[in-house]
């Protein structure tokens, strides 16, 4: 049986798994030398992909990047679907248990993307809007998934993100310290560097080998460390979820 029984069919695959791969647009030339085609040979898949609505070409730079589509399409059937439906009961008792706001992200085009969330049952709660996306070095949901990832992916994601590029080469250096002290403990506890007063704590679920991974977070109007009594109860309950969880799941 030979290898390419649908050349067109798999030409378009091939984009469109390169560019996921990818944090940033990607001109007709660079896609080209990353499938080790010339630019003449993907240029009609290029331009059929963007007319169906997978990818998004940039009016200014004429870069492409993947549109949700695939994500809309897959919705009921994908891994990321199973997941939030797997874990939205474990949300709701952690966050009626907690009195906290709790919410679920994954990785999306070398972003964070928040695809769930149960907001506290308190008169006071913090919103995440679903369909979101954060940076991954900014974030402590991001740290984690950048933390548990193997060192390849780890080193390419970081190698395309605009921020981590900007850091100084200390910078760089305390990053990736952190991230592998991270691993080691299994979850990350610190203060938000996107909303003053906010204090996150994240834990890594499911499995990456699986392709079902995310994390799940509890974001807290509370200032807490992992060594006070609220700190404590926290980590010990959104663990307890994710345990639950990852069973659910038949991790």
């Amino acid at each position: 049986m030979g290898k390419y029984l649908a050349p067109a069919l798999d030409k378009g695959l091939d984009i469109i798994e390169y560019l996921s791969m990818k944090a940033i647009p990607q001109s007709q030339m660079e896609i080209s030398q990353g499938l080790e085609k010339s630019p003449n040979e993907i240029y009609r898949m290029l331009v059929c992909l963007e007319q169906r609505g997978y990818l998004i070409k940039d009016a200014t730079s004429g870069k492409y990047s993947l549109s949700l589509k695939l994500y809309h399409l897959s919705h009921r059937h994908s891994p990321v679907d199973e997941l939030v439906k797997t874990s939205k009961p474990f949300m709701e008792k952690l966050s009626s248990e907690t009195k906290q706001s709790c919410h679920m992200g994954i990785l999306y085009h070398g972003k964070l993307m928040v695809v769930s969330q149960m907001r506290s049952p308190g008169p006071v709660s913090l919103s995440i809007e679903e369909g979101s996306f954060f940076s991954l070095i900014k974030t402590t949901s991001g740290k984690v998934i950048l933390a548990f990832m193997n060192e390849d992916r780890q080193k390419q994601i970081l190698s395309e993100d605009k921020e981590y590029n900007e850091l100084s080469k200390e910078e760089k250096s305390d990053l990736l310290l952190r991230l592998q002290k991270i691993k080691e403990r299994g979850y990350e506890l610190g203060k938000s560097e996107i909303t003053i007063g906010v204090t996150d704590i994240a834990v890594p679920v499911g499995d990456i080998q699986s392709g079902i991974f995310s994390t799940l977070a509890i974001s807290s109007l509370t200032s807490i460390s992992s060594k006070n009594e609220s700190g404590e109860y926290l980590i010990s309950k959104i663990t307890e979820s994710v345990t639950s969880i990852n069973i659910a799941l038949g991790f």
